[in-house]
């Protein structure tokens, strides 16, 4: 069998999009050592691919990083498959928050060096030696306490759209660049309870072995991250101190926490939190964009791209030829076609 997509995305983007099949997204990791990454995401893609899971999956020899969704139907036959790989028995899955079933459109899984970019050598610290994992109950105690440090650890465009209250939210691109500015803004306060927080828990599960081998007393990780979080709050009707929307990595780019609208569209500065990526395919840029700019701009980041995606497709390929704009990683909310930029809290 084949052990890649061969379809067109835009074939694949167009059948979810009228698909009526009840799909839920899940997300999970696993830091475990994989003596042949290959060997296994080989084995993986056939197990998934079976099951109709769509995704994208990044598998390294220290393990693996998920964001997938599975046909609502095969859930239990799912887990049962999962599980059955020893290091994976009885992962945390974490069940999407706000999902309506679209969020992936194909089956993608890549060997990577590590499973997040975090630029760190692991050879050099004790990368098990985490933080203190707490629920969103233990999460709420420690925010109330004066000598705690919230920190986000997450990216610049993931905070602008939504964050926990009175979090520290530094103004980064990377989570490699994340963790040399957090250790450096917070080096005179190594005693205090560090509490951090990501989408789903991964970054922060190397961030708190980091944290403690740099010299911090008292490092917390909230357990599931974001996700895990509204839960927990919302079966156990605590307080929720998560203020709008959780940025995703998938089609749905949000899952709505609380109604709290706290970011703008880059266009025009009215109150919005909608993700969205530049329809012309030479720039591709991710910005927030309102119901009316959409309209204006074509839902495009600027009347240049929308001009050029008013063009014929061959024109526009003639355009972009040659150019390389990779995954625009760097350019996420940072252009000069963005006129509202946010202001973090750093």
């Amino acid at each position: 069998m084949a052990l890649y997509n061969r379809i067109n995305g835009k074939e694949l983007k167009e059948k979810l999009k009228l698909s009526d099949e009840q799909r839920t997204t899940i997300s999970f990791y696993k830091y475990h050592y994989i003596i042949d990454p290959g060997a296994f995401r080989n084995e993986l893609y056939k197990l998934l691919d079976q099951i109709q899971v769509l995704g994208r999956i990044y598998v390294a020899q220290e393990g693996i990083n998920a964001q997938i969704s599975v046909p609502s139907s095969q859930l239990d036959h799912f887990r049962i498959q999962l599980f059955r790989i020893d290091f994976l028995d009885g992962v945390r899955l974490n069940i999407a928050v706000d999902d309506n079933g679209k969020s992936f459109f194909k089956l993608k899984i890549l060997v990577r060096k590590k499973i997040v970019a975090d630029g760190l050598n692991d050879e050099t610290f004790d990368v098990t030696n985490c933080g203190v994992h707490v629920d969103a109950n233990q999460f709420n105690q420690l925010a109330e306490n004066p000598d705690t440090v919230i920190v986000d650890m997450r990216n610049h465009y993931e905070s602008e759209v939504g964050h926990f209250k009175n979090a520290i939210c530094p103004d980064v691109d990377t989570f490699r660049e994340e963790l040399k500015v957090v250790g450096e803004l917070l080096a005179e306060q190594k005693n205090k309870n560090l509490l951090m927080y990501c989408t789903g828990g991964i970054r922060c599960e190397k961030a708190s072995a980091w944290f403690k081998h740099i010299g911090f007393k008292n490092v917390f990780q909230l357990n599931g991250g974001i996700i895990k979080y509204a839960q927990e709050v919302k079966e156990q009707g605590l307080e929720n101190h998560f203020v709008g929307k959780n940025f995703v990595f998938d089609e749905r780019l949000g899952e709505r926490i609380s109604n709290d609208i706290i970011s703008v569209c880059h266009q025009c500065g009215n109150p919005c939190d909608n993700h969205t990526n530049c329809m012309n395919d030479g720039c591709h840029l991710l910005f927030i964009q309102c119901e009316e700019c959409a309209v204006k701009y074509s839902e495009c980041c600027s009347p240049e791209c929308a001009e050029i995606f008013a063009m014929p497709v061959e024109k526009q390929k003639e355009i972009r030829k040659g150019i390389n704009k990779g995954r625009q990683v760097f350019k996420k909310g940072r252009s000069e076609n963005i006129v509202f930029k946010p202001i973090h809290q750093a």
